[in-house]
């Protein structure tokens, strides 16, 4: 049996230049396409903007993950969805087995 030992961190750069780290906290693929859950690993939790952070993982023609917004609020909407019910059902699942 794999433990998990700490969280994954990723530093990315918004198209104005500005980094940003992210806390991975899931990935899963949905309707065809793979998404990625984070949150602000340099933002206080008390910070009106913090949250999760849902962001679209792609390739680009060198075969390197990039990261897109998805602009859908619909499907932004949806994968939200998904995200709280994998999310969740994981913490659920954890707590029955301690």
């Amino acid at each position: 049996m794999s433990e998990e030992f700490g969280s994954d961190f990723i530093t990315i750069v918004d198209d104005d230049g500005q980094e940003f780290e992210l806390e991975v906290l899931d990935e899963m693929t949905y309707n065809g396409e793979t998404y990625v859950a984070f949150l602000p690993a340099d933002m206080k939790e008390d910070d009106p903007d913090y949250g999760i952070i849902i962001l679209r993982s792609v390739e680009d023609e060198n075969g390197d993950e990039l990261f897109e917004s998805i602009d859908d609020e619909d499907q932004l909407n949806d994968v939200y969805e998904h995200f709280m019910v994998l999310l969740f059902d994981n913490e659920d699942e954890e707590e029955c087995k301690e």
